[in-house]
């Protein structure tokens, strides 16, 4: 696959996940955010095992738990308390701090070259969320400002470790590993927290479901594979078009108004993600899927 149909497979995940806010307001119960993290992740996760029926061995055991906390578990978690403490524009603001980190990290840990062209990318691509999502009345508050970045923390931290690692398996199974790792991660949290979920309704379900199968399922598996065979910095500037998908669906179907300062904000952010996809255009070599040892029967996967 070259660089631009990588590029353009690899941004339907973040365009997927711009589509999160929406559901989660029409079509979910109120006050639930840890039960959508865990739904989100941990059915789609053991469908996916249930399919492939591999499981990690060795140190990929741990190498799992670790990718899947940061990824997926830490990450969703995080990512809804700073949403339910903070107005969306700070929470998106927060998030959109991800592709900075990333752009730090990928130098630091990856030994690649980030270009001034992606780093200013990223640099505007922050400014232009800001524009798009803050507005004059947003309050702050502190605990939801140190979930935000340490979500946006989190999120950079793996995919720095999904790298430096590589994967060595199918990349759908990867994704079921990880997926049922901070499935796990938040299983507990969310019934010590929130109880048993309440009675469902068919429009519940129906929001569940989008958000377990195209927006968590898919889009992972989406992600990962440029995140795999992306520089880092490129991969992560991605991540604007989320907010951006937000506030259009905001506009488009809830009738949500844009200011001009918004419209600025919303093309900035276009241009960033297009200059920073086309920043350094040679592919970075994807790891190779190096497969496991044979599974004796006593260990196979059922």
């Amino acid at each position: 696959m070259n660089t631009t149909r990588t590029v353009a497979v690899t941004a339907l995940a973040p365009l997927t996940w711009g589509t999160t806010y929406l559901v989660t307001t029409e079509f979910l119960p109120d006050h639930r955010p840890l039960l959508t993290a865990t739904i989100r992740a941990l059915p789609a996760g053991l469908a996916i095992l249930a399919a492939t029926r591999v499981l990690p061995r060795g140190d990929w055991w741990w190498k799992a738990a670790v990718l899947g906390t940061l990824n997926i578990g830490a990450f969703f978690a995080l990512m809804f308390v700073s949403a339910y403490r903070l107005p969306g524009g700070i929470a998106a603001t927060l998030a959109a701090i991800n592709p900075l980190i990333t752009a730090v990290l990928a130098g630091a840990v990856l030994s690649e070259r980030v270009s001034r062209v992606a780093r200013l990318a990223a640099v505007a691509g922050l400014v232009g969320v800001a524009m798009l999502v803050i507005t004059p009345s947003a309050h702050l508050d502190a605990w939801g400002i140190a979930a935000g970045l340490a979500a946006a923390a989190s999120t950079s931290a793996g995919v720095m470790l999904t790298k430096r690692w590589g994967r060595p398996v199918p990349l759908i199974t990867f994704t079921g590993w990880q997926l049922v790792a901070g499935g796990l991660v938040l299983l507990i949290p969310m019934l010590l927290v929130e109880g048993l979920p309440p009675a469902l309704t068919a429009q519940n379900i129906a929001g569940y479901l989008w958000l377990t199968l195209p927006g968590t399922a898919l889009a992972y598996v989406l992600w990962f594979g440029g995140v795999l065979r992306l520089p880092a910095a490129r991969v992560s500037l991605l991540s604007f078009l989320t907010p951006l998908t937000a506030a259009a669906l905001g506009w488009w179907l809830l009738g949500q108004s844009l200011t001009l300062v918004q419209l600025v904000g919303g093309a900035v952010v276009l241009g960033a993600v297009g200059a920073g996809a086309l920043a350094g255009r040679r592919p970075a070599t994807p790891p190779s899927a190096t497969p496991l040892p044979a599974l004796s029967g006593a260990s196979r996967s059922r």
